[in-house]
């Protein structure tokens, strides 16, 4: 499910949250997110939040992971978010080793470069077991990225996974 879609003006704003060191534009796109009443529902009956993380080099340089800021900015916004026991786990996944940026890439190449690069931190894996969890990232463009971590989830034992993103790229 996602808010907008990744054009004009939207691609600008997300350019400066994620390469400008703007992060407080994560409250914003969280209350588009939440105008719409399945998102809000989304964050009432999910179990965990996770957001899609960086890898280290990357998160050094940005200084912030936007899809943690973005989950964050959710679970303060959303009515009613704590659901039946809502956690936020900003370290549920990690992401294994370097790739090639993803935006040159086409769909077939991009699954490949992800393949494996995501996995359940082991000390969440516990939590994780049986849940419904809702994976956050700020951009979706054909969904590489989202499909290899729910994969990771989903082999460490959640049960369902829904995603959340800020804006995804239009469909033809």
């Amino acid at each position: 499910m996602a808010a907008v879609d990744y054009i004009y003006p939207w691609d600008g704003l997300i350019a400066r949250f994620k390469f400008r060191g703007e992060p407080g534009w994560a409250g914003p796109m969280a209350a588009l997110l939440l105008r719409n009443p399945e998102a809000v529902a989304l964050l009432q009956t999910c179990d965990l939040t996770v957001p899609v993380p960086l890898t280290p080099a990357r998160l050094a340089s940005r200084g912030y992971n936007q899809s943690w800021e973005l989950a964050k900015a959710l679970r303060r916004a959303a009515p009613n978010a704590s659901g039946r026991h809502n956690n936020t786990l900003p370290d549920a996944l990690v992401r294994l080793g370097e790739v090639p940026d993803q935006h040159s890439l086409t769909r077939e190449q991009r699954m490949r470069n992800l393949q494996g690069v995501f996995a359940a931190h082991p000390l969440r894996t516990a939590q994780l077991a049986g849940t419904h969890v809702l994976l956050v990232d700020d951009v979706t463009t054909t969904g590489a990225t989202l499909h290899s971590a729910a994969q990771a989830l989903l082999q460490a034992g959640a049960q369902h996974v829904s995603a959340l993103v800020f804006a995804r790229t239009a469909s033809d």
